[in-house]
């Protein structure tokens, strides 16, 4: 059974510094390195969105980040702008070994619709295309690391197992949110849905 890491948003905009920095999420790049070389494949996913992002507070008038809005797919927090497509924020953590990546996943770059998964848009739909890669490659086997925890690491996760994929979280390779209890919850989830999380 081939094994791949995936490794989500491991970018400036999420470590300390940054516009939604998840604390110690600088403190995990030296772990996921040091994996990369125990798997067959690595691919990477990057947050990637236009200024114009539907998922930014400043982009609804009044609303505060962290708040929560209804959108056609349901409900969406609003976030600081981050990860804006062009800007240092969005690019890698310099710390981070692109060198091993075979693939990069950019996501959330439709301004309508976020992208926590590395499968699917928030809608739940629409897919990266990420699935069909890894079943052509015949990559069965997925372990999951980086930022953050409790939204994009356990969607991504969470669909893995969906998709019928084996799918594990990397605790210690991992930082969370914690807004109002999220990883808790993002727990919860994971192991409801078959993710093994160690």
């Amino acid at each position: 059974m081939a094994r791949a890491l995936i490794v989500i948003d491991m970018q400036v905009d999420f470590c300390p510094g940054g516009a939604l920095a998840v604390a110690g999420g600088d403190e995990i790049m030296a772990p996921i390195n040091a994996l990369m070389g125990d798997f067959d494949a690595v691919v990477l996913t990057q947050d990637w969105h236009p200024a114009d992002h539907a998922s930014f507070a400043a982009n609804h008038p009044g609303a505060d980040p962290f708040s929560v809005t209804q959108m056609p797919y349901g409900p969406q927090v609003l976030w600081p702008a981050h990860c804006v497509i062009g800007t240092t924020g969005a690019d890698f953590h310099p710390g981070l070994d692109l060198s091993r990546a075979d693939l990069v996943i950019r996501k959330g770059f439709r301004a309508q619709i976020d992208s926590y998964s590395a499968f699917f848009e928030n809608d739940r739909r629409t897919p990266t295309g990420l699935a069909g890669y890894l079943r052509d490659r015949g990559l069965t086997d997925l372990s999951f690391v980086g930022l953050a925890q409790d939204f994009c690491v356990a969607w991504s996760a969470i669909d893995a197992a969906k998709l019928g994929f084996t799918a594990t979280v990397i605790e210690g390779a991992t930082r969370a949110i914690d807004l109002d209890g999220s990883r808790d919850r993002a727990r919860a989830d994971m192991r409801a849905a078959g993710v093994i999380l160690e």
